[in-house]
């Protein structure tokens, strides 16, 4: 009979957060992690103009969204260790935003549950982001993007959990 899946870690702060520290968490002491994948969002500024981002979220909300999407990873790919960080309040370019890190004892699992986690993380976590311009203005809400919810598409398949299915 396989491994129960892994106990998510999710969770949402101001605080910065050591990449590093929380990748090593996941394979510290351990003989069985063969991969440990980490992906960090950080604050950018394509234009030039960018103060920082103010995000908003919902409270327990957001968690629970968050853990219900780890959770189906962690069903889905044999997977050591997972963790999803998500920040909120005023955040500055070149500053980190989002960190996902899945252990597994191979690298291919590793991968697409980090990635899968990113997806839904853009397109189903209750996440607000306002821009605040460096002029004083507030360039407004960012809009959700078509290329999130198609990135998340790809992971709709007959033998995904039924939640996930569009």
């Amino acid at each position: 009979m396989p491994d129960a899946p892994v106990t998510p870690v999710v969770r949402i702060q101001a605080e910065e957060f050591d990449l590093a520290a929380e990748a090593a968490a996941l394979s510290r002491d351990r003989r069985d992690v063969g991969a440990v994948v980490t992906f960090s969002g950080i604050c950018r500024d394509d234009a030039g103009t960018l103060a920082a981002l103010e995000l908003e979220h919902y409270p327990g909300m957001a968690e629970a969204e968050i853990m219900r999407i780890a959770r189906q990873a962690a069903e889905r790919w044999p997977l050591t260790g997972l963790t999803a960080i998500h920040r909120h309040g005023r955040i500055a370019p070149g500053e980190n935003i989002v960190l996902v890190v899945a252990a597994s004892a191979h690298r291919q699992a590793a991968f697409e549950a980090a990635s899968f986690l990113m997806d839904f993380l853009k397109t189903r976590a209750p996440f607000w982001k306002k821009e605040h311009r460096r002029d004083g203005t507030e360039g407004g809400w960012v809009e959700a993007r078509d290329a999130d919810d198609h990135a998340a598409s790809r992971w709709a398949s007959g033998d995904q959990p039924a939640e996930i299915k569009s």
